[in-house]
Parts: C-alpha cells; structure tokens; sequence
C-alpha cells in the first residue's frame, strides 16, 4: 500500500512539474496570438489621391476616414494593383504584380469566360483553383474569412466566386451586370444564395448599397467578435454612374448637381466608415484589430466630360498627373492608411513606396502565416511597427492592355513608362517633378539602362493577354 501512494505521489509531482514547465510556454503561447489582429481590409473604387481631406482635399468631408489616419499612419507612395478594377483587386488578392498575376485586365482577349457589357460580348478571366489568395492563407492560420461587397474576379464563372477562392462568408455581388448591379441591386448574394433586396423590388430605390455593405460588415462583426477574423469591405463608391440617396451637406451649394452627387457619395461612403469604426469600440475588438484603407486605382471611372469634370474640379488625382487607365501617378497612386491602436504610431505618415502585391505577405505576416512562394510582394508589418524606415531596394511594376500593351516601373525616386511597345521609355525624377511633366531619360541613361535589364525578367508571358510580335 504504501508503495502504491508513494507511485501516486511521485505521479502527482511529476505531473505538477509538467504543468509549470509549460505554463511559460502557455504564456508565450497566448501572448504570440493576443498579437495576431483581426484584420480589416476596406477597398474603395475610383476614389482619387487628392479626395479625402487628409490627402488635402478642402471642398468634400471626410471626418471618420481622416480620423483613421489621424489614429493611424498614412502612406503618401502606396500604389494600387493596376490603373483598372479587375487587375488590380487580381494583384491585391495573389500578391502577383500585372506581369505574373492571373488577371491582367478588366477583359481578356483569348479564353476566358464570355459574357455581356450592355449589348458589347466581351471575354473576362477569373482566378483558377491554382491560384492562392489572401483568404486561402488566412483561413490556414485560423482566420474566418469574409468578403463584403465587390468580388470581380470570378469573370462569369459561377464557380470563382469568393466561397472557391479562400472565403467563408461573402456578401454581396459576383459582377457588377445584371439584377446584382448598380447602387440599388434588385438582387444581392447571401454565401451562394440570390436573395431578394425587397426595397428594391419593382425598379425601387430603397436600400442603397453601400448601407446595405456597412449592414452586412456590422453584423459580421458581431457574429465573430470572439473569433479571429479577416474581413474585406470592397465598397462601390464612388464608382460611376453617380447616385446616391440624399446630397446631405452639398445640397444647397452652388456647384452642378453632378459635382454635388459625387461629393455626396464620398460623404456617405465616410459615414458608414465611421458607422463600422464605431462598432469595432462597442464590440471592445477596436485595439485588437488593424484597419487598411485604400482605393483600388485613380479616380474618374470614365473619360467622359461629365467624369472629368467632376475629377478636375476636386482636384480629384491630387498633385498627379493621369486618372483612371493611364499608368502616370494619378492613375495608379491611391490613398492607403493603416491603423492598429497601440502597435502602429498614431499621426505618422510614411513615404515608403509600396503597391497591392504587398498586402498579402503583409497580411501573412500579421497572421503569422506562411505566404505563398511566387508571389512579388514584400511585408511592410515592419515599416507599420516603426521597426524599419523601408522594405529594401526593388523594382515595382504594372503593365496595361486596354491601349496597346504598356508598362511602368518605380525604382527609388524614378517612374518609368513605355507607353507603347518598341518605343524608348520616358523617365521621371518624382522627387523632383510630381507631376511627370520633365522626361529625363536623356539625362539618365544609367538608370534606363538598369530599368531596361529589370524590364527583360519583369513578366511572364499570359495565354489570356498575349503579345502580339512586334
């Protein structure tokens, strides 16, 4: 008997030193996930460099989105994915610059998918089964992953939407076509469900869809306020054709009811931001959470004279010469603030430049997750933490196809562009000329030199977007 209690004692002792020996390991355990954030990702379309009132914009307000950056730090050289929609959510979602990406335009040439644009039969691409995203990496660290709002990367392929590209939940349209389009859908998606947005019903406008986006990310937030979770708010303000339910604070300015409609928009995309930013605080995840925000590209959906004018009397690209569908800055440099309450310094802007093809290793990183192999982004966790000023010497890259095949590249303080195959590229010292206005090539023939080597390896060819021979 006695030696049955002193085996028992001994078991007893050894399984007490078991359990202190791992409770640092449990500590550090639990202190390695409390630094694992939710993850919000909110992606605006069309809006320009120079619309928000922390970019210098005076004419609209944009109170939440400013405090976001006040609270946060805010990029002056992001770049966005492509100067077009589609490439450039492709680029953010595979960490894949426009040369290695699956969709390198908003239509394709060869293959893909065939669909309708009013009466015009176009092709479209969507992500394959091969292609990693950002969902598929976070869902592997633990993350419930959800797209509110604008997929556009599934062409019209019922089977590439978000749920068969990393995404648990999604809510809201596959392409903007159809019952599902416009800011007053007749018809919304619930996962793979097509329900019926009965204020919409009969050619009504009930329910304007950016509301009903902040809705939908609101209760998301809710039902996974104790989970770890990666949430991808794509709004469709302030996308063309301009409407909006109420002119709120424009309403009796003297400007055309177009340019008052636009502002409009912005100020009602600012309100559900802030409606979202208040229920991170009420549901006590706001320090546990990072929030990004960015446009997908320049503004100005289409070059028509009403656009344009629009985009000219904000001043919509800022600084910046170009808009939407042109590879000059004001095409492809977006706003992009970062906030995360006690781990990024709040008030503080950087210049480091850095493009979508990041956002996912950044993402990773964040996650503590392993990022796919052949992607062409870098993480920029350290340059958020004040742990490094940049993320090293490299090239960035887009190439566009919709006016003959053409490419831009940032290196250091030099943008270079080829507006056309078999034309010599023209160069732009940004530190010394925002607006792109001098060619230095002439004076730099070492840096195009560099820029031309980079630009042999820059690209793999695509079946989709082929070259013709030059």
């Amino acid at each position: 008997m006695s030696d049955n209690i002193s085996r028992r004692s001994f078991l007893r002792k050894i399984a007490a030193g078991a359990a202190a020996m791992s409770l640092p390991l449990q500590l550090r355990a639990s202190q390695s996930n409390d630094d694992k954030p939710n993850i919000i990702f909110i992606m605006v379309d069309d809006l320009g460099y120079g619309d928000l009132g922390c970019y210098g914009q005076k004419k609209i307000q944009t109170p939440n989105i400013d405090k976001i950056a006040f609270e946060g730090m805010r990029f002056t050289d992001c770049y966005s994915g492509s100067t077009i929609c589609a490439p450039s959510r492709s680029v953010l979602m595979t960490g894949q610059h426009t040369g290695h990406t699956r969709i390198r335009g908003n239509m394709c040439t060869v293959g893909g998918t065939i669909g309708y644009k009013g009466s015009r039969k176009i092709r479209r691409m969507c992500l394959t089964e091969e292609d990693r995203t950002i969902g598929h990496v976070l869902q592997k660290a633990g993350y419930r992953t959800a797209l509110v709002g604008k997929w556009h990367l599934g062409a019209y392929s019922p089977e590439a939407g978000p749920l068969n590209r990393g995404f648990d939940e999604f809510y809201g349209w596959l392409i903007r076509a159809g019952s599902t389009g416009g800011y007053y859908p007749s018809q919304r998606y619930r996962n793979q469900e097509l329900y019926n947005v009965t204020e919409n019903q009969n050619n009504k406008r009930g329910k304007y869809s950016t509301d009903i986006c902040t809705d939908e990310a609101v209760e998301f937030l809710k039902n996974n306020k104790n989970s770890r979770f990666f949430l991808y708010l794509s709004y469709n303000n302030p996308h063309s054709p301009l409407e909006v339910p109420e002119l709120g604070p424009y309403a009796d300015k003297d400007w055309p009811d177009h340019v008052k409609t636009y502002a409009a928009m912005i100020h009602r995309l600012d309100q559900n931001i802030g409606r979202l930013m208040k229920m991170l605080k009420e549901l006590q995840i706001d320090d546990k959470t990072i929030v990004f925000f960015c446009s997908d590209n320049g503004p100005r959906s289409e070059p028509t004279e009403i656009q344009t004018e629009v985009a000219d009397f904000f001043d919509s690209n800022g600084p910046f010469r170009g808009y939407k569908r042109d590879l000059y800055e004001g095409g492809i440099r977006v706003p992009m603030i970062a906030r995360w309450p006690g781990k990024v310094s709040a008030g503080k802007t950087s210049g480091v430049p850095w493009y979508f093809a990041d956002v996912l290793p950044t993402t990773a990183d964040l996650a503590k997750a392993e990022p796919p192999k052949n992607i062409d982004g870098k993480s920029i966790v350290p340059v958020l933490l004040g742990k490094q000023r940049d993320i090293g010497d490299r090239f960035l890259y887009w190439e566009y196809f919709e006016s003959g095949f053409q490419q831009a590249v940032r290196w250091q303080q030099w943008k270079a562009i080829r507006l056309k195959r078999g034309e010599p590229l023209v160069l732009f010292d940004l530190y010394k000329d925002l607006a792109e206005q001098r060619n230095v090539a002439s004076k730099h023939p070492d840096v195009i030199e560099h820029i031309e080597q980079y630009l042999k390896t820059a690209r793999t060819e695509s079946l989709n977007w082929p070259l013709e021979p030059v």
